[in-house]
């Protein structure tokens, strides 16, 4: 007899939590942009020569790639569950801040760029404290 269930298997689901907890901290975003700035830095500074550095070049883009993406991933769930119609009053360009934000993220997802670093870690401290002021 076939399982009716089958087709209905479990997955693995990643959030915050949506309860809501009320819980949210745009540091690690902070952190994880600094991550970016960092791994870029390394990133250019790797000559491969042997399969130890061509092992640390492919370690070094793939945490810069995982903090990227960690970015956008902490400003969307800050954005999206814990600021309010009533913020947009106080910031009118919030959309469009983290929109940038979030562009930047990915720019530095597809790119060795020191520029776009220092520009994602000015936009995630930017964010941060946009967030901070929302809570004065």
């Amino acid at each position: 007899m076939r399982n009716p269930f089958a087709e209905f298997t479990p997955v693995t689901v990643h959030a915050h939590c949506d309860v809501p907890c009320g819980i949210y901290d745009p540091s690690g975003a902070v952190v994880a942009a600094k991550t970016v700035a960092r791994m870029v830095e390394l990133i250019g500074q790797i000559e491969v020569t042997d399969s130890a550095t061509r092992n640390k070049l492919v370690r070094c883009i793939t945490t810069k790639e995982e903090h990227a993406e960690k970015v956008k991933h902490e400003v969307q769930i800050i954005w999206s569950d814990y600021f309010k119609p009533e913020h947009l009053a106080k910031f009118p360009d919030l959309h469009d801040q983290v929109w940038k934000l979030l562009k930047l993220a990915s720019k530095n997802k597809q790119n060795v760029d020191a520029a776009a670093a220092a520009e994602l870690v000015a936009a995630t401290e930017a964010f941060a404290a946009t967030f901070v002021a929302s809570k004065a």
